[in-house]
């Protein structure tokens, strides 16, 4: 699945283990992970575009560190089919949901981090990015809403309503939920650990969806 063995492997179980399932979840690794991707991503961006303004390689980042981006490479290293979910989540098809997918990706990353190091993690992280890093240009690389308020204006359509629909978790680790609705179409829900990561997917969604029927 992962290309990699883990020394520890209660590690990874714990990083596969959702907060709706009893025992040590994958929060905390989760969050070691966010911040070592983030670092790693930024760091690649820097050496591949030497002339790329600071505000470009800001949003190829955000681009390539989404939340949609994570669960897409989830998909493809077949995360899902090794969650370990409560029954509330089982049953209403968790292991498919976008949030859960990124969140125990990030996971993975903070318990390979924790088990072999930081040369380790990075040598995955941009093995998984690579085609990503490859493709990705800074010429291209306006965020999601930024680019479905300029489709839309240059249509001279109404613009976005985002809404958070509900909140849940602690106050240091909260997981938000948000709508983004345009008018005369059905809203798009998406979820992301800050309301701003949320909107972004949401906005993603809705221009993908916009997009595919034109």
């Amino acid at each position: 699945m992962l290309g990699y063995d883990f020394s520890q492997p209660e590690l990874l179980q714990q990083a596969l283990t959702h907060r709706s399932c009893k025992g040590r979840h994958n929060e905390r690794l989760e969050f070691l992970g966010d911040a070592i991707l983030s670092m790693v991503i930024a760091e690649a961006l820097y050496q591949h575009f030497p002339n790329a303004k600071e505000g470009e390689l800001t949003r190829m980042r955000a681009s390539l560190v989404k939340g949609v981006t994570l669960a897409e490479i989830a998909t493809e290293l077949s995360i899902a089919d090794y969650l370990r979910l409560g029954p509330g989540e089982m049953k209403s098809g968790g292991h498919r949901r976008e949030s859960i997918l990124a969140d125990a990706f990030e996971a993975i990353l903070g318990a390979i981090y924790l088990d072999a190091g930081l040369d380790v993690c990075k040598e995955r992280i941009l093995y998984w990015f690579s085609s990503r890093l490859q493709q990705i240009t800074p010429q291209q690389q306006k965020d999601s809403k930024t680019r479905l308020q300029e489709y839309l204006q240059g249509r001279r359509l109404a613009l976005p309503v985002y809404q958070v629909e509900h909140t849940e978790g602690e106050a240091h680790n909260q997981q938000f939920t948000v709508s983004c609705s345009i008018e005369g179409r059905a809203a798009v829900v998406a979820s992301g650990s800050s309301r701003r990561k949320a909107e972004q997917d949401a906005a993603y969604k809705m221009l993908e969806r916009i997009q595919d029927e034109h």
